[in-house]
């Protein structure tokens, strides 16, 4: 078969199993193992690709039909610019993020060399993300999952710079926030899990294989996986002459979390959607880091 009826072949594949985009799939896949972009379909479309390469272009389509996510079978996937390596145990990342990157990067203008956390960081998306609006940030990651982990070693490998640094951890482990004195942090975001348990057999089956930790919400969407709950009635977080109170506007659809900081950083966070209704990200100026054991526990 010639590339293009490869192509042709997937595209067909896919939109008979229900993939919503079977056409930009399969160029996408095209890309990856037949080494043709859509341009390169229309120029050299008739050339036979070699064996091997013709039996994972097929192979990666039927794992694709078996609704495996794309970022997946690519291996990497881009995220403002970033190429950055994804696979099973790690969430992909999404256009979403970057209305929490961008909030975030904008709060912290006027400071050349804010220093923060990355919490639940997975792929980095968020950290890594930042150093493209702010060159001189310095951002510690942390991520508790041994699958995510080594994506996010990965990629900060390739991006970081040297700035950018990551460790296994609990960000709800009083042991962390005691790490940080006062004053040492200049922002705190986190892209935590925001779904609520019985919502999850409802997701995409592509979502669905994406791991739970990073998207089990709790009954009320609330609750981090393994931890207590993530937020009272409010719940409250209390840095030194800081407050912050965690919202939900919506019973059961996520929160919004917004801070009321001295010093001139008021900013109210920066707030992405995953979802009509769904509250996903959470982004934080502050001269203190004391509510990253606090911010999370009941009032």
């Amino acid at each position: 078969m010639t590339c293009r009826q490869l192509y042709l072949e997937a595209r067909r594949r896919l939109s008979q199993a229900g993939i919503d985009s079977p056409g930009v799939d399969a160029a996408l896949l095209s890309q990856r193992f037949l080494g043709l972009d859509r341009p390169g379909l229309a120029l050299h479309g008739e050339e036979e690709p070699a064996p091997e390469q013709a039996a994972a272009f097929l192979q990666a389509v039927e794992e694709r039909a078996a609704r495996r996510p794309l970022q997946y079978i690519l291996g990497e996937w881009e995220f403002l610019g970033l190429p950055l390596a994804v696979g099973e145990g790690v969430l992909c990342p999404r256009e979403d993020t970057a209305v929490l990157v961008e909030s975030l990067a904008q709060g912290l203008q006027g400071r050349p060399a804010p220093r923060g956390l990355d919490l639940c960081a997975g792929t980095g998306a968020v950290a890594l993300g930042l150093l493209t609006f702010l060159p001189g940030a310095v951002v510690q990651c942390v991520e508790l999952s041994d699958k995510a982990f080594p994506y996010l070693e990965e990629n900060l490998r390739r991006h970081g710079r040297g700035q950018v640094t990551a460790r296994k951890g609990d960000v709800l482990s009083p042991a962390l926030a005691g790490e940080f004195a006062p004053g040492s942090l200049d922002f705190v975001a986190s892209n935590p899990p925001y779904i609520e348990t019985g919502e999850l057999a409802t997701l995409q089956p592509e979502v669905r294989r994406e791991p739970a930790l990073a998207l089990d919400g709790g009954g009320d969407g609330l609750v981090l996986p393994g931890h207590r709950p993530a937020v009272g009635a409010p719940g409250k977080a209390r840095g030194p002459g800081g407050r912050g109170d965690w919202r939900n506007p919506r019973p059961g659809r996520g929160g919004t979390f917004s801070t009321a900081w001295p010093g001139g950083c008021g900013n109210p966070a920066g707030l992405g959607r995953a979802g009509p209704g769904r509250p996903r990200q959470t982004a934080v100026t502050s001269r203190a880091v004391s509510w990253i054991a606090g911010a999370f526990s009941p009032a």
